[in-house]
C-alpha cells in the first residue's frame, strides 16, 4: 500500500472539504495587512475540535512539516506568513463559548473579540480588552500575541484576563489547564509560556477568560493640551483624582487627528479643539452617572486652574461619545490611507514619553529633512505608535527600504530608555532580527532552550520570533 500524502493524511483527520488547496481561497490568507508578506503556503487545514487540532500537528510532526497558525490575519508583523512547504491552520470551526457564568467565561480560539465582548455585556457582565480590530481579530491571535489596547490602564494586558488554557501540543498531546482559578500555586503557571509565543510553543485551542463587573456608568472626554509632558503630568494627577474609575487616557499628535479628517468620511476633531495634543479620557464606574460626571468635572477644573488644560470637551450623549473613540481608533486607517509610511511600536516609561518624542523628531529629520511624524498612544503604560510618513508621491517599497536605519534607530531609541521596540503587537518575522540584536542573551538562550524542549523539529510557526 503506498504512502498518504500529507494532504491526504490531513484530511482524513479534519474531512477533504477542510483542506483547502484552491488558490483563490487561500489568497486572502496570504496576504499580510501591510503588504509587506506575501505568503507561499499551498494548503490550509481547519480542524473542529483541540483533538483534531493536535492531530494534525502530531502528523506533521511525524513529517517534519511546518505550521503557521492563522486567525483574523489582523497582525502586524509578519506572524502569519508561510512558505511553500508548510500548512496554514485555521481555527476558524473552534468558535463555541463553552460556558459563562459568574467571573469566567471559556471560550474557543476561534472566537471572534467583538463576539466575546457582547456574550459578556449580554451575561451582565464586561471583558475590557478592547483593540481597533476587535470586530476581525480572533481569541486565539488575540492570547498568542499578549494584545494590549485601550484598557491596559486599568486591566493590563491578555495575559491577565487569562485564568486557564487549552493548548495543542507539537507532538499531539492536548494540554487541559482551564479551571478557572485566580490562586493556583500547584508548580510552574506553564499557561503563561504560550501566551505571547505567537504560534511557537503550541496552539491555544481555548481560553477560560477572567470577566470584570459591568460599569454603570461611562463618560469620556477629549482634552487639548500643550505638549507630551503636560499630557504625562495630566494622567498622574487623574490617576490620584479618578483613581480605579480611570479607563483610558490615549494621546494623539494634532497631526494624527488632523489626518484622520482628511482620510476618513465623518471623523472631525469633535469640539474643533485647537491643541498641539488631543488626549481621549474615559471613567467607569458602578456609581450613578451625576457622581462620575462630577468627579470628571472637578478634576477638569483643577486642571484648567493649574494651567494644564488648554480645551475640553465631554460626551454628553453616546453618538458624542462613540465620536470621539473613532477619532482615536481611526488613526491607524488614515495612516494607511494616506500613503507609505515607516510604523512602529514602541514603549517607554511614561515620565519617559516627552523625551523620546523630542528625540525621536531629531532622529527622523536627520534621515528624512522635514518629516513629520504622526504618533499616538496609550499614556499610562508608555505605549506609542509612532509613524514617519513618506513624501508624496513616493514609492512605497523604495520610502521602506531607505526607512530601514531610521526605524532601527528608533527602536534603539526605545531600547535604551528601558522600552520596548514591541509593545503589543509581537515579535514575528520582521522584528526576530532586532531581537537577536538588542535582547538580553541570557533571555535568548532560555527562550530557545524552551523552543528546542517543546518544540524540538521546530515544526511550530517556523522562522518566527526567534533566529535560528
Amino acid at each position: 500500500m503506498s504512502t498518504p500524502t500529507v494532504h491526504q493524511e490531513l484530511a482524513s483527520i479534519v474531512g477533504e472539504r477542510h483542506c483547502v488547496a484552491d488558490a483563490a481561497l487561500l489568497e486572502p490568507y496570504l496576504e499580510e495587512p501591510r503588504g509587506r508578506y506575501h505568503g507561499e503556503s499551498r494548503l490550509l487545514v481547519a480542524p473542529a475540535s483541540a483533538g483534531e487540532t493536535a492531530a494534525v500537528l502530531a502528523c506533521c510532526n511525524r513529517r517534519g512539516v511546518g505550521v503557521v497558525p492563522v486567525g483574523g490575519r489582523t497582525g502586524l508583523c509578519g506572524g502569519t506568513h508561510s512558505r511553500a512547504n508548510e500548512i496554514l491552520l485555521s481555527l476558524h470551526r473552534q468558535r463555541r463559548v463553552r460556558d459563562l457564568n459568574a467571573g469566567c467565561l471559556t471560550a474557543e480560539a476561534g472566537c471572534v473579540l467583538a463576539t466575546l465582548q457582547e456574550r459578556a455585556d449580554e451575561a451582565g457582565y464586561l471583558f475590557p480588552l478592547s483593540l481597533g480590530s476587535e470586530g476581525s481579530c480572533q481569541l486565539g491571535g488575540v492570547l498568542s500575541t499578549n494584545a494590549g489596547g485601550i484598557h491596559v490602564l486599568r486591566y493590563g494586558m491578555a495575559r491577565e484576563m487569562v485564568l486557564g488554557l487549552e493548548v495543542a501540543l507539537p507532538d499531539g498531546r492536548v494540554l487541559s489547564d482551564l479551571r478557572p482559578l485566580a490562586k493556583d500555586n500547584t508548580g510552574y503557571d506553564i499557561k503563561q509560556l504560550f501566551i505571547g509565543s505567537e504560534g511557537t510553543l503550541g496552539v491555544i485551542t481555548a481560553a477560560a477568560l477572567r470577566l470584570y463587573p459591568q460599569p454603570r456608568a461611562w463618560i469620556t472626554a477629549l482634552l487639548g493640551v500643550a505638549d507630551a509632558d503636560q499630557a504625562v503630568a495630566l494622567f498622574r494627577r487623574a490617576q490620584s483624582a479618578l483613581g480605579e474609575e480611570l479607563n483610558a487616557f490615549e494621546l494623539i499628535s494634532r497631526g494624527a487627528a488632523q489626518l484622520c479628517g482628511e482620510q476618513l468620511e465623518g471623523v472631525p476633531i469633535p469640539g474643533d479643539i485647537d491643541a498641539p495634543w488631543l488626549v481621549c479620557v474615559e471613567v467607569a464606574g458602578a456609581g450613578p452617572e451625576e457622581l462620575l460626571a462630577e468627579r470628571l468635572a472637578g478634576f477638569l477644573e483643577d486642571a484648567r486652574e493649574r494651567g494644564e488644560l488648554l480645551d475640553a470637551v465631554c460626551a454628553v450623549s453616546e453618538a458624542q461619545r462613540e465620536a470621539i473613540w473613532r477619532l482615536r481608533h481611526g488613526v491607524p486607517e488614515a495612516v494607511r490611507l494616506s500613503g507609505p509610511a515607516l510604523r512602529h511600536d514602541l514603549a517607554v516609561p511614561p515620565e519617559r514619553i516627552a523625551d523620546f518624542l523630542d528625540s525621536a523628531l531629531e532622529v527622523c529629520r536627520k534621515h528624512f529633512p522635514g518629516a513629520e511624524p504622526l504618533p499616538f498612544g496609550h499614556v499610562g503604560d508608555g505605549n506609542l505608535h509612532y509613524s514617519v510618513p513618506g513624501p508624496p508621491d513616493v514609492d512605497p517599497d523604495r520610502f521602506l527600504e531607505q526607512g530601514r536605519p531610521l526605524s532601527a534607530e528608533l527602536r534603539e531609541l526605545a531600547w535604551s530608555m528601558d522600552g520596548s521596540f514591541s509593545a503589543e503587537h509581537g515579535v514575528g518575522l520582521m522584528l526576530k532580527d532586532e531581537l537577536e540584536r538588542l535582547g538580553d542573551p541570557v533571555k535568548l538562550e532560555l527562550m530557545r532552550a524552551l523552543k528546542r524542549a517543546m518544540d524540538p523539529r521546530g515544526i511550530m510557526n517556523p522562522g518566527k520570533v526567534l533566529s535560528a
